[in-house]
């Protein structure tokens, strides 16, 4: 297992970090009918322009889907920690925004958070948790990007 020096994002502190996964993919021909593979098979997709006639996705897309997984995986850490239950059918409408201003290009995120059956207070807590400390795609965009929360 590999081994570096962090920046623990939440502490502000060095400290040793293992790397639990490596996610290697090669991709050609970019967001205009590119592709993208990824090392073991699991991948395999086909891009796309955004709001253009045609098949396959695009890069904002599999970032809201990979958020979203990470996100909602991280709140069932959170809740474990809260001992509470996060409910089976929690989801998440992400929507990511590929923005412009200038000749300057950047992302504007929403995360609509579903957690049916908890009290707003405890899903709230929950959500802000995830995204204060645990998620990995939250601490990523940290700073980075405007980031809007919502528990619906």
């Amino acid at each position: 297992m590999t081994t570096y020096q962090a920046t623990n994002a939440v502490a502000g502190s060095i400290q040793e970090a293992k790397v639990r996964y490596t996610a290697r993919t090669h991709t050609s021909g970019g967001r205009r009918g590119g592709v993208s593979h990824s090392d073991d098979g699991r991948l395999d997709v086909t891009f796309s322009t955004p709001g253009v006639p045609g098949t396959g996705t695009n890069p904002e897309q599999l970032f809201a889907a990979g958020w979203s997984a990470c996100f909602i995986g991280a709140m069932r850490l959170v809740a474990n920690k809260m001992k509470v239950t996060l409910p089976a059918d929690a989801a998440i409408d992400a929507e990511i925004d590929l923005c412009n201003s200038a000749d300057v290009y950047f992302l504007r995120a929403r995360l609509n958070v579903s957690l049916p059956g908890l009290e707003r207070e405890v899903a709230q807590a929950i959500v802000d948790t995830t995204h204060s400390e645990i998620c990995a795609y939250s601490n990523a965009t940290r700073g980075n990007i405007e980031v809007s929360l919502n528990v619906v």
